[in-house]
């Protein structure tokens, strides 16, 4: 992604379940679908293995290939139900600037002209256990949005935290205050967070958190 002048790495997740087939955690900026494909290539995977798509909450970058994914793989679409009626358009996004800041963002109006809201097949809850994504359990942890929600997936102890947590060079951080209009309440998912038995924590802004994950989790919590 480039913003301002200053580039950076979207950090989208991939789970396997060997049953139940791929499960893609967001789905990027508008445009990136070929992106997307070509990461799972990478990965020895192909898109029509894509069977589930989890959203972690309704910003742009988050939400921006979900329909053009949709379309070409027909992949069940989940999100939090706070979020749905963002997602699919029935309420406008709660970060959408006014046409007069939009002028000043040309970035921002360049993805939103590519963008197109989708339908959302499945509302999830917190602590709902996603059995067709290797049992990811749903952890609903507003703040950054109303609905944000995080995944915890206990085989293997790892995080996906989305926009709860951010970091840089393996080195764990809170959620960005600029983009998260309830800092008091991103506080507090943050110490719902802490209390997993977390290895691995994946940010979707900043990428592996490895060394000392839940001491790290703990530290940004208090």
């Amino acid at each position: 992604m480039s913003y301002g002048g200053v580039e950076s790495i979207l950090n989208l997740s991939l789970i396997l379940d060997n049953e139940h087939g791929l499960t893609l955690v967001d789905t990027g900026l508008p445009g990136q679908m070929d992106l997307i494909e070509e990461a799972l290539r990478k990965d020895g995977f192909t898109i029509s293995e894509l069977k589930q798509i989890i959203l972690t909450h309704q910003d742009i970058d988050h939400v921006g290939s979900l329909h053009r994914l949709k379309e070409r793989t027909l992949a069940t679409v989940y999100a939090f139900s706070d979020e749905v009626p963002y997602i699919d358009g029935t309420i406008a996004p709660i970060k959408m600037p006014s046409r007069e800041r939009l002028a000043e963002m040309p970035e921002i109006a360049a993805w939103l002209k590519l963008h197109a809201p989708t339908s959302v097949d499945e509302s999830i809850q917190d602590r709902q256990v996603l059995t067709k994504s290797a049992g990811a359990v749903v952890i609903a942890t507003p703040g950054h949005t109303p609905g944000h929600i995080s995944l915890y997936l206990p085989t293997t102890r790892t995080l996906i935290a989305g926009d709860a947590l951010t970091s840089e060079a393996g080195t764990l951080s809170g959620p960005g205050e600029r983009g998260t209009p309830d800092m008091a309440l991103a506080g507090q998912s943050v110490k719902k967070l802490a209390e997993l038995d977390v290895e691995t924590i994946v940010c979707y802004h900043g990428g592996l958190v490895t060394e000392g994950a839940s001491g790290q989790l703990e530290r940004v919590a208090g």
